[in-house]
C-alpha cells in the first residue's frame, strides 16, 4: 500500500521537479524581480454534482467565479510575500547590519579618507555599504566644490576651460581605497554565489534522501531517520532566491507524504501535528496583530519573518486542517499586503507634488534673464536671487534616487546655464584688472608719500582725494587684492591717526562738559525705570551740555547705546523705537557738526531704498513665472511673504530719509 501511494504522489510532483531543475542558477545581485512562485502543492479533488436546472447552474457558476477572484487576489498577495522571503533567505548571511548614522558633512577631505580607511579595514566588506556610501556622498560633494573653485580661479586668470586640469594626492588615495573596496566586495559576492549553489545541492540531496526513506520505509527506524533529515535541512544555509521556494515546496510535499503515509506510528505523527498546529495558530495571531500596526514598513518586514518561520521551522498539520490553516494565514497576509500597497500609492502622490514644485523652480531658472547685467554689482544681485531659487528647490522636499535623478539633472542644467553666462562676464572683466592694479599701486605710492606730512590742510585734502579715486577704480586680480588694500589702508590710517591726535587737546571748559556728561550717563545707568518723556528729557540734557572733544567722542556712542536700551524697555511700537533711535543718532551727528557722516548716512539710506525696490521688483517678476501655480503653493506663499516684509522695510527707510532731509546742516 505504501509503495502504490508513493508512485501516485511522485507522478503528481514530477513535472514540478522537472521545472525546478530547468531553472538556471541565479546571479547574486540586488534585483527585486523574482520568478512567479507556485502555490503550495496540495492535491484537491473537486466533486461536481449534476444540477437539476440551468438556472441553478448559472447561480453556482457566478458564486464560484466570485470566490475564485478573491482567491486569486489572496494568492497574489501571498506570492509577493513569498518572493520577499526568498530574497531575505538568499541575503540572510550577507545582509548589511544597521550601523549608527554618522554625519560626515562637516568633515574635510583628509578626515573623510581616514574615515573610509577605518570603515573598510575594521568591518566585513559586505556589512559597510551604507557607511561607504555616506562617505562617498560627502567626499564627492566637497571635492566637487573644491574642483569648481579651482576651475573658477583658473578661468578668472585667463585660462581656457578645455585646458583645465587638477589633481590631488588625497583624491588618488581615496580612489585607491574605493577601488580595493569594490574588488573585495565583488570577490565576496562571487564566493557567496558559490556557497548558494553548494547549499542548493545539499537541499536537493536531503529531498532525495527523504524520497528514499518513504520508498524504503522501515517502521523501526523511519521516524528517527526522518527527524535527522529535518535537522539536516534546517542546518543548510541559504540558496538562490529563484530556487528557494521551488526546493522548499518539493521538500514540504514529501514531508506531508511522510506524515500522511505514516500509519504505523500514529502517536508520533499526531503529536507532531498538534504541536505544528499550535505553532501555526500562534503565527496567524501574530500576523493579525501586525495588520493593525501603524508602521506598515516594519509590519511587512516582520510578516516576512513569520512566513520564513512557517516554511522553515514548522512542519505540516493534519490533512483535514491544512487548507483551513493556510487560508487563515493567506487572508491576513493579503490584508497587510493591501495596506502596504496603499501606503506606497500615497507616497507616490506626495512625491509627484514635490517633483512639480521643483520643476516650477527649474522653469524660473531657465527663464532667468541676465542680459542687462553689465557690472559686478548687477551680477552679485543676480547670484543672490539665483541662490534664493536654489534654496526653494531644496526646500521643496527630498525624493528617492530613482525619482530625483531626472529632476536633478534638469536643475543642474538650469544652474549651469546661469553660471556659464556669469563666468563669461568675469572672464571679459579679467582683461581690465591688470590696468586697475597699476592705478591702485600709483595711489598707494602717493598716500605713502603724504603719511608723515605736517601740512595738515594740503595733506588732508590730498588723502581724501586719493581715497575717493581708489573707490572709482574697478577690481584687480584676486591674488593681489588683499595685499594692496592692506598697504593702502595702513598709509591712510597712519596719516589720519596723526591728524586726529593734534586736534584732540582738551581745554578746561571742555573738560567740565566731559565730566558733566559722564555724570549724566552714570545716572541714567543707575535708574531702573523710564518713560518716553524721561528718555527725551535725557537726550535734551545731553545736547545742552555741549559738544565733546574728539578724543572722548566714544562717550557719544555709550550714551546712544544707553538711550537705545532705555527705548527698548518701553512698551512702544517697534517702528517708533527704531525711529527714536535713528533721530537721536542723527541729532548727535548734527551737534558734533559731523557733516561727512551725515552725508554718508544719506547715501546709505538712498542705497538701501534702491536695493529694497530692486528686491521687490525681482520677487514680483519671479511671481510672474508662477502665474499658473495654486494659491496655496508653498513657493508662491513664501515669495509673497518676502515682498510684504520688503515693503515694510521700504516704508521705514523712506521715513528715515525724510527726517534726514528735514535737518538743517
Amino acid at each position: 500500500m505504501l509503495e502504490n501511494n508513493d508512485e501516485n504522489v511522485e507522478k503528481t510532483v514530477k513535472n514540478t521537479e522537472e521545472t525546478v531543475n530547468e531553472t538556471p542558477k541565479a546571479d547574486v545581485d540586488s534585483s527585486k524581480e523574482v520568478n512567479e512562485v507556485e502555490k503550495p502543492l496540495e492535491e484537491t479533488v473537486e466533486v461536481k454534482e449534476e444540477k437539476n436546472s440551468e438556472l441553478t447552474n448559472e447561480v453556482e457558476e457566478s458564486t464560484e467565479n466570485g470566490i475564485q477572484e478573491k482567491e486569486e487576489e489572496t494568492n497574489e498577495a501571498v506570492d509577493e510575500i513569498e518572493k520577499s522571503v526568498a530574497e531575505e533567505a538568499e541575503n540572510s548571511d550577507s545582509k548589511e547590519e544597521e550601523a549608527p548614522k554618522v554625519d560626515y558633512s562637516k568633515a574635510n577631505l583628509e578626515e573623510l579618507v581616514v574615515a573610509l580607511k577605518r570603515v573598510i579595514s575594521g568591518n566585513p566588506v559586505h556589512k559597510i555599504k551604507s557607511q561607504v556610501d555616506a562617505i562617498k556622498n560627502a567626499f564627492n560633494q566637497k571635492f566637487g566644490a573644491l574642483l569648481a573653485e579651482k576651475k573658477e580661479a583658473f578661468l578668472a586668470e585667463g585660462g581656457n576651460s578645455i585646458d583645465f586640469q587638477f589633481s590631488s594626492p588625497i583624491k588618488s588615495e581615496y580612489n585607491t581605497l574605493l577601488s580595493n573596496y569594490k574588488k573585495e566586495r565583488d570577490a565576496h559576492y562571487k564566493d557567496l554565489e558559490k556557497q548558494l549553489n553548494e547549499n542548493l545541492e545539499k537541499r536537493l540531496k536531503v529531498i532525495e534522501d527523504l524520497k528514499t526513506l518513504i520508498e524504503d520505509a522501515d517502521t523501526a527506524t523511519m521516524y528517527k531517520n526522518f527527524k535527522d533529515l529535518q535537522d539536516n535541512w534546517r542546518a543548510i544555509g541559504p540558496v538562490s532566491k529563484t530556487r528557494y521556494n521551488d526546493t522548499w515546496k518539493i521538500y514540504h510535499h514529501h514531508v506531508e507524504r511522510f506524515y500522511d503515509l505514516l500509519h504505523l506510528s500514529n502517536d508520533f505523527r499526531d503529536l507532531d501535528f498538534r504541536n505544528n498546529l499550535e505553532e501555526k495558530l500562534k503565527i496567524i495571531k501574530q500576523a493579525e496583530a501586525l495588520a493593525e500596526k501603524d508602521d506598515i514598513t516594519e509590519a511587512f518586514k516582520e510578516l516576512q519573518e513569520l512566513h520564513k518561520k512557517w516554511k522553515e521551522d514548522i512542519g505540516p498539520v493534519s490533512s483535514e486542517m491544512r487548507e483551513e490553516v493556510w487560508h487563515k494565514f493567506s487572508v491576513v497576509t493579503k490584508k497587510i499586503h493591501d495596506k502596504r500597497h496603499q501606503y506606497f500609492r500615497d507616497m507616490r502622490s506626495k512625491y509627484q507634488e514635490i517633483i512639480d514644485n521643483k520643476l516650477e523652480v527649474i522653469e524660473v531658472l531657465n527663464n532667468y534673464d541676465t542680459s542687462n547685467n553689465t557690472s559686478h554689482k548687477d551680477w552679485q544681485e543676480s547670484i543672490k536671487h539665483v541662490e534664493q531659487l536654489r534654496q526653494l528647490y531644496f526646500n521643496a522636499g527630498k525624493l528617492p534616487y530613482n525619482k530625483s535623478e531626472e529632476v536633478w539633472q534638469k536643475f543642474k542644467a538650469a544652474t549651469k546655464k546661469f553660471n556659464s553666462s556669469k563666468n563669461l562676464f568675469y572672464k571679459q572683466e579679467k582683461s581690465g584688472q591688470q590696468e586697475n592694479l597699476e592705478k591702485k599701486i600709483a595711489l598707494i605710492e602717493i598716500a605713502e608719500s603724504f603719511k608723515e606730512s605736517e601740512d595738515w590742510d594740503m595733506a588732508t585734502n590730498a588723502m581724501k582725494k586719493i581715497q575717493s579715486d581708489w573707490k572709482k577704480i574697478g577690481h584687480v586680480p584676486r591674488k593681489f587684492s588683499d595685499d594692496i588694500w592692506k598697504r593702502f589702508k595702513a598709509a591712510c590710517n597712519h596719516y589720519f591717526d596723526r591728524f586726529h591726535e593734534q586736534k584732540n587737546a582738551v581745554s578746561k571748559e571742555q573738560q567740565v562738559a566731559v565730566d558733566a556728561k559722564k555724570a549724566l550717563l552714570d545716572s541714567l545707568k543707575e535708574k531702573e525705570s523710564h518713560t518716553k518723556e524721561s528718555v527725551l528729557e535725557a537726550i535734551n540734557s545731553w545736547r545742552e551740555l555741549g559738544v565733546l572733544p574728539r578724543n572722548v567722542r566714544h562717550l557719544e556712542g555709550k550714551f546712544n547705546k544707553q538711550i537705545d536700551k532705555m527705548l527698548e524697555s518701553l512698551s512702544l511700537d517697534k517702528q517708533e523705537v527704531a525711529m527714536l533711535k535713528f533721530t537721536n543718532s542723527l541729532d548727535s551727528l548734527v551737534a558734533n557738526k559731523d557733516f561727512r557722516k551725515l552725508d554718508s548716512e544719506q547715501m546709505f539710506i538712498r542705497k538701501k531704498i534702491d536695493e529694497v525696490n530692486r528686491e521687490i521688483s525681482q520677487l514680483e517678476n519671479n511671481l510672474g513665472f508662477f502665474s499658473n501655480a495654486k494659491a496655496d503653493n508653498p513657493l508662491v506663499t513664501n515669495v509673497k511673504k518676502q515682498v510684504e516684509q520688503f515693503r515694510v522695510d521700504l516704508d521705514i527707510w523712506k521715513e528715515k530719509l525724510n527726517y534726514l532731509k528735514s535737518l538743517d546742516y
